[in-house]
């Protein structure tokens, strides 16, 4: 995409979603909202084209950044076009899958400085990497990894740092619906952990859309007033829903819900739409997820819901074994009711080897759980 003297504030951008709970959706972003939505620059709301270019010509200093995830991922678009904006270059990688060593031989060949990934898909193949050849990537020009889009777990984290201490880890709350929801950030000298703090213009509200007081603890929707999509495209009634006017003022409110934290922060839980019912308890699939991949011997897990005649649906598991390990279901079951209230353990724990996301690293829990459903009617017939 080239920016010419002829594109208007208000040429739209189609960003489809990953579909991770149903169908992917068009987004409709405004040109020049998703561009100060994701202003990484400082430009001033009525920055225009000549602005920027002032800007450019003014630095000293300009970004080589390489998205990890394809373009077609709104984190890889989204984040080329922003090192572009501040005049930066922008490196990709040719390969048809995501080989972890070639990304870090191009970080290594073209000085890259900042590099944008998608979580724990990401992530832990890159530092599977770098534990098996201590030395061989120097890393020396890299400062700073982002990430969006789904969770980037802070065992991970830790396992980056200790190959490479001086980066920046910036892990951001953002959805094709909704940037700048929030961010948390990890050094070795901070540990941002899994909370997040919230953006300029984002609050959590309740059902009614009335924004939750700072210390009430309460369960509620992650919102973002101010630069937000214009709508789905040719979905009116899901635009109506996501994108609703609260006392004159337009929101985006993508579906996932967050906690409150003492010290301000707040904890994500996870979409409305996998949230499971088992016996009347809400159970955030993200929430079991982060505790299963810390179980010794788990690469990833997915969890979802299953219909049960007893419970209303009970949880269950697919995960990822490391390579190398053995892992037991029942192993699993027990990690997670040493951490969590029983009641989220999962029933059933299928473990497998091969990989469980789509290539831009996003869960596919509709598949998820005809896979764990035609595993349990094997096991029946049997």
């Amino acid at each position: 995409m080239r920016a010419t003297d002829h594109a208007g504030d208000d040429d739209v951008w189609l960003i489809y979603t990953g579909g991770t709970t149903g169908m992917p959706k068009g987004v409709i972003w405004a040109q020049h909202d998703i561009y100060l939505a994701s202003n990484t620059a400082g430009d001033p709301e009525q920055a225009d084209l000549d602005a920027v270019r002032n800007r450019i010509g003014q630095a000293d200093h300009f970004p080589v950044g390489l998205p990890a995830a394809p373009l077609m991922h709104g984190t890889g678009f989204v984040f080329a076009t922003t090192i572009l904006g501040r005049g930066g270059t922008v490196v990709t990688l040719d390969d048809a899958s995501f080989d972890a060593g070639r990304l870090l031989d191009a970080i290594d060949a073209h000085r890259v400085s900042d590099l944008c990934i998608v979580g724990d898909a990401f992530a832990r193949p890159i530092v599977d990497a770098l534990d098996a050849s201590p030395g061989h990537w120097r890393l020396a020009s890299l400062r700073t990894v982002s990430s969006s889009g789904m969770v980037w777990s802070s065992a991970v984290k830790e396992r980056l740092l200790a190959h490479r201490p001086e980066l920046l880890l910036v892990d951001f709350l953002n959805s094709s619906e909704a940037s700048g929801m929030g961010r948390s950030i990890s050094s070795s000298r901070q540990r941002g952990g899994a909370a997040f703090r919230l953006g300029h213009g984002a609050l959590i509200i309740d059902d009614d859309g009335r924004p939750l007081p700072a210390d009430s603890g309460e369960i509620g929707r992650l919102a973002v007033r101010g630069r937000v999509p214009l709508g789905y495209y040719k979905d009116p009634q899901k635009s109506a829903r996501t994108f609703p006017v609260i006392d004159g003022v337009r929101h985006a409110i993508p579906g996932d819900y967050a906690r409150r934290l003492p010290d301000g922060r707040i904890e994500l839980l996870g979409r409305g739409s996998t949230c499971i019912n088992t016996g009347g308890e809400k159970v955030f699939p993200e929430e079991v997820e982060a505790v299963i991949k810390a179980c010794a011997g788990v690469r990833d897990a997915l969890v979802v819901g299953l219909p049960d005649s007893r419970f209303g649906e009970v949880i269950a598991a697919l995960v990822e074994q490391a390579p190398g390990t053995e892992l037991s279901g029942e192993a699993v079951t027990a990690h997670v009711r040493e951490r969590l209230a029983r009641h989220k353990a999962p029933r059933h724990v299928l473990v497998v080897g091969d990989a469980l996301r789509t290539v831009t690293g996003k869960a596919d829990y509709p598949a998820v759980r005809a896979r764990l459903q035609a595993w349990l009617a094997g096991q029946s017939v049997s």
